[in-house]
């Protein structure tokens, strides 16, 4: 928990963990098989009957990307692809 909750590289998690190395394969080793599954569903059965959570979504639009056929599409319809229909 320490390291998602403090944001730090594996290599600063405290020694009193043990091994960063030790604390990175058990991590990767839980995460592929499913071991963390159960424990966050716990947790948030937990926190939703206490209603200490709110179940709200967010999206960052900021990150959205238009298909890559829809950049550089003359208005109008003066592009190829009205020249593909008149044959």
């Amino acid at each position: 928990m320490v390291k998602f909750r403090s944001g730090v590289a594996w290599r600063d998690v405290p020694g009193r963990y043990g091994s960063w190395r030790s604390l990175h394969t058990h991590f990767r080793r839980w995460a592929a098989n499913g071991t963390f599954t159960p424990m966050l569903q716990a947790a948030q059965a937990r926190a939703d009957a206490a209603e200490d959570i709110d179940w709200l979504l967010s999206v960052d639009s900021a990150i959205v990307r238009a298909h890559q056929h829809a950049a550089g599409t003359r208005k109008g319809g003066g592009g190829r692809s009205a020249d593909r229909g008149a044959g």
